[in-house]
């Protein structure tokens, strides 16, 4: 008998996520991007509270710059998105997928009760709606 396809982003989420902190320095979040192959990470608190986002795109200008100029790379912090696009994790994937139309994120931080509680990218919505069609 076929499992039950998912219906909510809480169903298709990863829970245990990369994320890195406003101190993280941008090398080690370069590296943290290539080793999850992910485009892009959720900046959080102490507390696990969302407070940002940064991208490969936001860094690799930098990354590029330090390298040429020997300085020290800068912080998560200085370079971060403030504006996050979240999604709380009982919201609907097919809902989720809509917004995916218009909006550019590739991964969506994943917050319940003020806190990070997961990620899910656009392949991860993609995957749910292929296996809502079969089943």
């Amino acid at each position: 008998m076929p499992s039950k396809a998912p219906t909510t982003v809480r169903e298709i989420m990863s829970r245990d996520c990369y994320r890195v902190t406003g101190k993280t320095s941008v090398s080690t979040l370069a590296e943290g991007l290539a080793l999850h192959r992910l485009p892009g990470v959720p900046v959080v608190d102490e507390r696990d509270h969302l407070i940002g986002f940064i991208s490969e795109q936001d860094v690799m200008g930098k990354v590029l710059e330090s390298s040429y100029l020997n300085d020290e790379p800068p912080l998560v912090r200085e370079l971060m998105r403030n504006e996050v696009l979240s999604v709380p994790p009982n919201k609907s994937i097919t809902d989720l997928a809509q917004e995916m139309l218009g909006a550019k994120p590739k991964v969506y931080p994943v917050v319940e009760q003020n806190r990070l509680v997961g990620i899910v990218t656009r392949r991860d919505v993609l995957s749910a709606l292929l296996r809502m069609r079969h089943t």
